[in-house]
């Protein structure tokens, strides 16, 4: 008995969209595996730093300057944030996230690591380091 050729196209095409969906579904789950792996590799610190409130305008344009040539020259630096604390805008906290603890040691290695080191030497009054272990992140795609 020979099938209708609407019907057999029909078998195709749900063939088809079954095989993209299981196909999308392997990918996305080893994608997800991967990203968690990554996540549980990483180094998350805080610094949190109090700053001379005299120097807190040079301190913020070496901090930036810092930031940005390590996120566009050093694959292993991942994400940073600074903020100011709003009643104390001297009291910097800075969220650093690296790929693992061998780029953080590169990191601190780097010549423009070492510029931004010894130009705020004399602007930061405290540092505490505090290593952090991430149990969670969601963000928006795209942004």
């Amino acid at each position: 008995m020979k099938m209708p050729e609407t019907s057999h196209k029909n078998q195709i095409s749900t063939t088809k969209l079954f095989t993209a969906f299981i196909t999308l579904f392997i990918l996305v789950f080893s994608f997800s595996k991967t990203s968690m792996a990554q996540e549980k590799s990483q180094m998350v610190r805080f610094a949190k730093i109090k700053v001379d409130s005299l120097q807190l305008d040079k301190y913020k344009a070496a901090l930036k300057e810092q930031m940005s040539t390590a996120i566009r020259v050093e694959p292993g630096v991942l994400t940073y944030y600074a903020v100011a604390d709003k009643d104390d805008p001297a009291r910097i906290t800075i969220l650093e996230i690296y790929a693992d603890t061998a780029a953080y040691n590169l990191h601190i290695t780097t010549p423009h690591f070492k510029k931004y080191k010894e130009t705020v030497k004399d602007m930061v009054k405290s540092l505490e380091l505090v290593d952090l272990t991430l149990i969670g992140s969601a963000k928006k795609t795209g942004q």
